[in-house]
């Protein structure tokens, strides 16, 4: 009577999951057509400030209820420009668009092109994530027979090397002459040598030994782990000489300890429990739980460059309305600090919401303008 059931199964080493880059978020695409992606930027935004000079549909009356205006106004600025292809590409659009139709050509390319990209960008991101979390890149023992990347072997001369030798099973017999016929050889002298060669190969050896012994070093160096399910079914017995007078009450006694549980206690204290073995539990459930997840190493990057953003946007606003006090002090004829702290006092007035325009002193040739 077997007191326990085991069979053939293959030890294979994990996938190493490296630590995602700060910058992984960029990986769908290559450097190149990143590169690409801005110089396209940059060259169409130009070519729409140039085209919607030259074309007379842009030039627009500022002031739409004058019939007869003395002037009219071009809205597409480079900044206005550069503004119209970055909200087409992060698809946000933009307030403003063109009025001509050799510019809306040239808009119209830019969106189809941004479609593509971004469409693009998205799904191979999801591709990205997905081979991210895939695991064993062989699913059972059959896999190993219908490639030849990752070599497998047995110990020479043991029970396995006997099943394959022996096996009219014409899968596993095919795999036994690949097995006989590799160079240099798949076979070890013993389990611990096998398990010694699965973590130093880099996953490109796999090898074929008892359940018992894959479940119990799985359970000890988490970097381990058994494919598929067995290739065989045999179990572990007491050996006993013809006609023992006792057999029946070893039969008896291990059916009483599988009714009681007292063999799967056995096993869980001598495999996970005993000899450092259950270390790797924990880390499997937790890695099953976590998989779907996107975590900050993922997308640490964006927030990064969200605020890099952030930090360049309030220089350039800084700058900006430091250049304004400095005309505003110009044209008032009043020190740069007395104006300075002014405009300071307005701007953090919150509930202020109108500013009075104020009119310039006269300079040069007596011209005169607004300053708001």
């Amino acid at each position: 009577m077997p007191f326990m059931t085991l069979g053939i199964s293959v030890l294979y080493a994990k996938a190493v999951k490296e630590p995602p880059e700060l910058l992984s978020f960029a990986h769908p695409l290559s450097l190149d057509v990143w590169l690409y992606m801005a110089t396209s930027y940059l060259v169409v935004s130009l070519i729409i400030f140039l085209v919607a000079r030259l074309n007379p549909n842009d030039w627009e009356n500022p002031h739409p209820c004058d019939p007869h205006p003395e002037e009219l106004e071009n809205i597409w600025s480079i900044r206005n420009c550069c503004w119209l292809t970055l909200g087409s590409i992060m698809a946000q659009g933009c307030d403003l668009l063109p009025k001509g139709i050799s510019t809306r050509m040239v808009t119209a390319s830019w969106w189809f092109f941004s479609l593509i990209m971004t469409s693009s960008y998205t799904a191979n991101m999801a591709a990205f994530l997905t081979m991210s979390r895939m695991g064993l890149s062989i699913e059972s023992a059959e896999d190993l027979a219908t490639q030849s990347k990752i070599k497998y072997g047995c110990v020479a001369g043991g029970s396995t090397c006997s099943f394959f030798a022996s096996t009219n099973v014409s899968t596993y017999h095919q795999m036994w002459v690949q097995m006989q016929s590799a160079d240099p050889t798949v076979f070890e002298l013993s389990n611990r040598a096998g398990v010694a060669r699965v973590l130093a190969s880099k996953r490109r050896y796999a090898f074929f030994m008892e359940s018992t012994n894959i479940e119990y070093e799985t359970e000890r160096n988490c970097e381990l782990v058994q494919v598929g399910g067995q290739i065989d079914s045999k179990g572990y017995g007491i050996a006993m000489t013809a006609n023992f007078q006792h057999r029946k009450l070893f039969n008896e006694a291990i059916l009483k300890m599988q009714e009681m549980g007292v063999l799967h206690r056995l096993k869980n204290k001598w495999w996970r429990e005993r000899n450092g073995g259950g270390k790797c539990t924990e880390d499997k459930t937790l890695a099953e739980d976590a998989a779907a997840e996107l975590t900050l190493d993922n997308m640490g990057g964006a927030f990064v460059v969200l605020g890099i953003g952030m930090v360049i946007a309030i220089i350039f606003s800084a700058c900006e309305f430091i250049w304004m006090v400095k005309k505003l002090a110009i044209n008032e004829h009043l020190p740069f600090k007395v104006a300075l702290r002014q405009e300071l006092n307005f701007a953090f007035n919150i509930w202020e919401r109108q500013k009075k325009v104020k009119q310039a002193a006269a300079s040069g040739a007596g011209s005169k303008g607004f300053e708001t």
